[in-house]
Formats: C-alpha cells, structure tokens, sequence
C-alpha cells in the first residue's frame, strides 16, 4: 500500500487541517467532471448486493457511512461516495456562518490512530449547503445516500437555540437524505447541555415542526456524546421514541484522555477538544450495546466511533447497529478504506454462512 508510508512520512509533518483542506479541494475538483467520477467507482467497484441495508424507508448500498465532520460544507458527497461509502453525511452545519474556533484547531495522533479536534463547527452556513445539496445531479441507484448534520450557530444564545436547530432544519430538509441533531460536540460552549431532556425536547420538537413546514419528511436523528452517564443515556433515548425519531447516532467525540499510547506531554499540547478514532472503540460499542437493550428496534441506531476495519463493522451490526459510520478509520486508512470494508465484510458474511448483512443483526440476537 502506497497510502501508509504516504501518511506516515510525509502527511504527519503536514498541519492536519492544511491536508484536510487540500484533500475537499481535489475532491471537489473531481466533482466537476462526471466521467473522473464514474472511473474512481468503476475502479473501487460497488458494494456486493448481500451488503444493501433497507432502514428508515431509505435503501442503502451498504452499512458503511461517513461520519460529520470531513464534508461541512457538502461539497463532495458524489466524491466521497465513489470512493465506496454508502452513505455521507454533511456538515455540522450551522444556521449562520461562522469561521470556528482558532487554529491550530486539528491534531493527528498516530500512535493511537486517533484525532483531537476542537474546530467549532466552521461551515458556510445552512443557507449555501441547502444550494450545494439542491445542485446535486440526480443520484444514480449506486451513489451514497446524503444525510445533513445540524448545530447551533455560536452567536445564538442557549435559549435561542431551538430556533437556530429549526432554521437549519427548514433550509436542508427538502435537500437530504436525513438529518442529524448535533447537541454533542465539545467545541461550542453550552451545546452538550442540551443533551439533558428538558433542554433538548424544545430543540427536537422544533426540528420536527420545521420539517414537516418544508413540505419533506427526511428522518430525523440525534447524535449524543461518548461521556454522557449512562441515566442520561437512556433519557435522551426514551425522548427520541417518545418524539417519534427515527434514530440515534452513538457516538460524537469524547473529552475523555485515558488509556492512551501517546505521550501524556503530547496530548497536552495537542489541547482541548473532542478525541476520535480507535480510543473511542470500548465506550462507542458499550453505548450502542446499552441503546439497544433500551430501544430494541424501536429506533434505528447508527454506530460511530473508532471503527476502523470490517471487524468493527460487524461488531457494530452484531451489538444492534443497524448502520455504522467512520472518519478518523478513514484518515488513516487512506482511499480504500470503504473497499476494503466492504471486502472484509463479505469474506465474513461467507464464513458465516450468512446470505445478507442483515442476518448480523437478527442472529446475533437469536
């Protein structure tokens, strides 16, 4: 593999965010040419038809989707999705503009493959991705399905916030696939209060109303935080079924530092902010394990988290993910990581005997 000694040698000694911004420019200049788009899929290939996943009245090619956080601003969905993912998702977007926090704002840690970012949610604003989204050429059946993550804009006061969620949920509904409510980030100040029920119902019954005043009816989902105790857990999760969402997201990044392989003075420097990647891999998998048992099939749940190769995927189905989400496995992994997913998956689909990834999920529970 030419891409780890690439990571290794040379993009380390890059600024991360420097990369990042340079990698959504090539790919957004591969956008603009359909043919450059058709070959990069012609050569990672389509998932194998035993992968597709039906969930939320929605058909997805495959389980495997990218996490909030690459494309804020969805300029490269079809990008991304002829890299191989199954489904993107956008943003954080923010009702307003806004630049986020200062830099250096994104640090790598290679040794625990793993990312420490505090970036605020910097995005164009609601208003220029509902454009981006709604220039979107029409999907064939084999891109990835297009959801939408929503924050509130750091300008808005706490009680002002469900205003600001709905604002962005007007703008983007009629555009996605699904939308996501973000009130678990680290990197706004006050956002993870609205995790507790009596902030966050104002803010999800405010989406809904919005919603259903675009005149569309994506799914909605909400995203909690790795380092919420687990009462809280389940009191966002009985909301959610309460409220009549669709889903949950489980998990954002964590505050938490510990068991790390990186040099404790390291980690310092590095500073505050939200830690993804493989250190999350225990709590994000013990938080799905507890949704489950809570919600059953009430809820679709997304698992996201340190998922870094198919075997975390399948662990993800097998504890009761029905889809799961990776960025940092990414980073690491490089272009063929989606294609690599999806190989490893069907060697393990035939190993098992089992004919569909579906079956991960309904014999897991037999």
């Amino acid at each position: 593999m030419l891409y780890r000694p690439l990571f290794d040698h040379v993009l380390t000694r890059l600024d991360a965010e420097v990369v990042h911004t340079w990698t959504v420019r090539a790919l957004a200049l591969l956008e603009r040419f359909p043919a450059a788009l058709a070959l990069v899929r012609a050569v990672v290939g389509r998932p194998d038809p035993s992968l597709a996943v039906r969930a939320m009245g929605i058909d997805f090619p495959g389980p495997l989707g990218l996490a909030a956080g690459f494309d804020k601003d969805a300029e490269v969905p079809d990008a991304m999705a002829a890299f191989g993912f199954d489904f993107v998702e956008v943003g954080t977007v923010t009702a307003e503009p806004q630049p986020g926090n200062p830099r250096p704002r994104l640090h790598r840690l290679p040794r625990d493959r793993a990312l420490i970012n505090r970036m605020g949610f910097n995005n164009h604003g609601a208003h220029a991705a509902a454009v981006r989204l709604s220039r979107r050429r029409r999907r064939p059946a084999h891109d990835a399905v297009g959801g939408a993550n929503i924050g509130t804009s750091t300008v808005t006061p706490a009680d002002a916030a469900a205003e600001d969620y709905a604002t962005s949920a007007r703008l983007l509904a009629p555009h996605a696939d699904y939308l996501v409510v973000n009130v678990s980030s680290p990197n706004t100040p006050g956002l993870r209060d609205l995790q507790a029920v009596d902030a966050l119902r104002p803010v999800l019954t405010a989406v809904l109303d919005a919603r259903a005043a675009s005149g569309a009816s994506p799914p909605v989902l909400v995203k909690i935080a790795p380092d919420l105790a687990d009462d809280d857990v389940d009191a966002v999760a009985d909301l959610a079924v309460e409220l009549g969402l669709d889903g949950l997201i489980a998990t954002n990044t964590t505050i938490a530092r510990e068991g790390l392989a990186t040099a404790p003075a390291e980690v310092a420097a590095a500073g505050a902010g939200g830690l993804s990647g493989e250190p999350l891999r225990e709590r994000s998998l013990q938080l799905l394990e507890r949704l489950h048992a809570r919600v059953g099939d009430r809820l679709v749940l997304i698992s996201a988290g340190g998922v870094a190769s198919a075997d975390d995927v399948w662990d993800r189905l097998a504890a009761g993910a029905t889809l799961v989400q990776a960025y940092t496995g990414m980073v690491y992994g490089g272009p063929a990581f989606a294609a690599r997913v999806h190989a490893g998956l069907r060697r393990r689909l035939e190993a098992e005997g089992y004919v569909s990834i579906g079956q991960v999920r309904t014999r897991s529970r037999d």
